[in-house]
C-alpha cells in the first residue's frame, strides 16, 4: 500500500476551490470561520479561512474520493479499513481533516503578525512556507485515525509529497488567477 493513494482525493479540494475563488462563487459562505474573533488582539485565523473554503474543499475531496472509488485499481491500493468504511466516510474524514489541519498554522501565523498569503524572509518564514503547504496532512492523519492509523514513516512520505504537489497546485492557481500569491 502506498500512502500517496490515500491522499490523492485531496486534489479534489483544489479542483473544487479554484473555480469558486476565481469566479467568486458562493459569496454567502465567504465569511471567516473565526467570525472576526480576536486572541491577544490578533485575529484567530484571519479572513482567508472561510466557511466557503471549508465546505467547498471538503465537498471536493468527498466527490473525488467517490469518483476514484469507482476504479478498482485505485480502491484496492487503500488500506482495508478505509475500504471498509467506503468512499463517502473516507472522503469526509480526509476533507475535514485537511480543513482542520490548516487552522493551527493559520492561528500561529496570525499570532506572529504574519498576514494571510504573506511570508517572512527568514528561516522561520521558510519553515512556515513548507509547513503551510503540508499542514493539512497532520489534520487528515488525526481525523482518519478512528478508521486507519497511518504509520509514521508513511506520514513523512505523505507530508513530503503533499508539500511538493501543493506547491505545484499553488503555481497553477496563481497562473490562472485563482490565487493572489504564489505560495
Amino acid at each position: 500500500m502506498d500512502v500517496v493513494w490515500v491522499f490523492l482525493p485531496l486534489l479534489g479540494a483544489a479542483l473544487a476551490h479554484a473555480p469558486v475563488l476565481r469566479f467568486n462563487l458562493l459569496r454567502a459562505l465567504a465569511r471567516p470561520i473565526d467570525g472576526g474573533a480576536m486572541f491577544r488582539g490578533r485575529r484567530i485565523f484571519g479572513d482567508n479561512k472561510t466557511w466557503r473554503g471549508a465546505v467547498v474543499m471538503t465537498g471536493g475531496v468527498v466527490a473525488l474520493a467517490c469518483v476514484l472509488a469507482q476504479f478498482p485499481g485505485y480502491w484496492r491500493r487503500l488500506p482495508p479499513n478505509i475500504q471498509h468504511v467506503g468512499p463517502l466516510v473516507f472522503g469526509l474524514l480526509l476533507g475535514l481533516g485537511a480543513v482542520v489541519g490548516e487552522l493551527p498554522n493559520s492561528f500561529l501565523k496570525r499570532q506572529l503578525d504574519i498576514g494571510p498569503g504573506s511570508q517572512r524572509r527568514s528561516i522561520l518564514g521558510a519553515v512556515f512556507v513548507v509547513f503551510d503547504q503540508g499542514d493539512f496532512v497532520l489534520g487528515a492523519w488525526l481525523l482518519l485515525a478512528p478508521v486507519w492509523v497511518m504509520p509514521v514513516p508513511e506520514g513523512v512520505v505523505a507530508f513530503a509529497v503533499v508539500v511538493a504537489v501543493h506547491m505545484l497546485v499553488n503555481v497553477i492557481g496563481y497562473t490562472i488567477g485563482a490565487r493572489k500569491t504564489l505560495l
